[in-house]
């Protein structure tokens, strides 16, 4: 068989866990106060320079100068079961099952992600203007060797850095608006294993690295009406065009001549967004606060790859929209001391049949408190914990490697993920 039929056939199987895992679950991690509220405080709260990111007209309610650094420590436990996955052999009727491990917690412990935000007054003007860098997609997923699932995926490292300057005017005493822009630069490194001919050799490796950078923009408004604040906020989708490359090794006889390093570009589109939150006790010691979310991930529907020296490649995702909504309560104790919690529900893109073990992912259910202490005047500290319930999903993922060719081999991964995961965040704001 040519090279380039084996190269073309080949790629779609290996790359076609990168949409999936490069567009995986939106990070939650943008702000300590908000885990304590399970970010049901969003787009209305703006108390602290985090609201940049939720909703940068609130940037308006925050003095002269206000900055807010954060650390979040994701504790992560998630496993995959295996549900009699199977491979075929060329020439062989039926399939045979796909031994091997069920690759362990593949969660580094813990997962670190900070944030920061900056924002100040022009002078005593109606006008501010701010800076935040966070990481609003991520994920990073290694199995063990011998997982039973190694043909979908083994190593799986996504990262993405925002860097947004804002501005935010009030237009009155009540109504203020914001914007900004959003500069995101991704990085993804993806492998996987490849079948050989026979069960009995061993199996060859696919590895993909890409990075790129892109521009998004973001917009919110902020209206008061007593003890009321309203906000809404968008966030614009991130098209991310990847350069990269993509090698090839451990395939053996007739598979051999596939072994290669091309470079590649990937094309992958990350969801736009839209916020609504209400908070009521603005100026009271109690205050409760609501939030709604949509996420278009429906728009995600596939993602083309274009490898130099092989045919582009087109994998279907078929991702359905995410929505979420979330409540609480919180309390100043004392004057230097606020205690809160809350809940939130937030719905997971991916479907069954399109789901992979990049992306353990299911719905989840988030439970939540956390403080907030007065140091002095100018200085407070913020502690929140969460704990986040995700509802066991099944996977039941068929991948085709060297279509058309004689050596065609169909793997079907069955699994059903489980696990949940606890959030521990700090953060120090400091005011001027």
């Amino acid at each position: 068989m040519s090279r380039r039929l084996l190269l073309s056939s080949l790629l779609p199987a290996s790359f076609i866990a990168v949409p999936a895992h490069a567009s995986g679950p939106y990070l939650q991690e943008q702000s300590a106060k908000e885990v304590g509220r399970a970010f049901s405080g969003g787009a209305a709260s703006a108390d602290d320079a985090s609201t940049i990111f939720f909703n940068p007209a609130g940037m308006t309610e925050l003095g002269q100068v206000n900055i807010s650094l954060n650390a979040h420590f994701l504790f992560v436990d998630s496993a995959q079961s295996n549900n009699a996955s199977t491979r075929t052999i060329p020439g062989v009727p039926s399939p045979v099952a796909i031994g091997g491990n069920n690759g362990g917690n593949p969660f580094s412990q813990p997962i670190l992600v900070p944030t920061g935000y900056f924002s100040f007054r022009v002078n005593q003007s109606p006008v501010w203007l701010g800076l935040g860098i966070s990481a609003p997609f991520g994920l990073k997923v290694k199995y063990d060797d011998g997982f039973f699932g190694r043909y979908d995926s083994i190593n799986s490292d996504l990262k993405t850095v925002d860097i947004q300057p804002s501005m935010a005017i009030r237009l009155g005493d009540n109504f203020s608006i914001g914007g900004g822009l959003d500069i995101q630069q991704i990085d993804v490194k993806l492998s996987n294993a490849l079948p050989n001919v026979s069960p009995l050799l061993p199996d060859g490796m696919a590895r993909v690295t890409g990075d790129g950078m892109t521009l998004g923009w973001n917009v919110g408004v902020l209206a008061k009406a007593g003890a009321w604040h309203f906000g809404a906020s968008y966030r614009s989708r991130m098209k991310h065009d990847l350069d990269g490359s993509y090698n090839v090794s451990g395939l053996l006889g007739p598979l051999a001549p596939a072994n290669t390093t091309l470079a590649a570009r990937g094309h992958v589109t990350l969801p736009d967004s839209a916020t609504v939150s209400a908070m009521y006790g603005a100026g009271k010691r109690f205050r409760i606060m609501a939030t709604g979310k949509w996420f278009n991930w429906s728009q995600f529907r596939q993602i083309e790859i274009d490898p130099l020296g092989a045919a582009p490649s087109i994998s279907v995702q078929n991702y359905k929209d995410a929505w979420s909504g979330a409540l609480r309560a919180e309390y100043d104790v004392t004057p230097k001391l606020t205690l809160r919690s809350g809940t939130l529900y937030d719905t997971t893109p991916t479907r069954d049949s399109y789901r992979t073990t990049r992306v353990p992912d299911g719905d989840r259910t988030w439970a939540t408190a956390g403080a907030t202490y007065k140091v002095g005047r100018n200085i407070e500290v913020n502690l929140s914990y969460a704990h986040i319930f995700v509802k066991s999903e099944p996977l039941n993922r068929v991948d085709t490697f060297y279509a058309g060719t004689p050596a065609q081999i169909v793997t079907t991964t069955n699994s059903t993920n489980s696990g949940n995961a606890d959030e521990i965040a700090t953060s120090v704001t400091f005011r001027l």
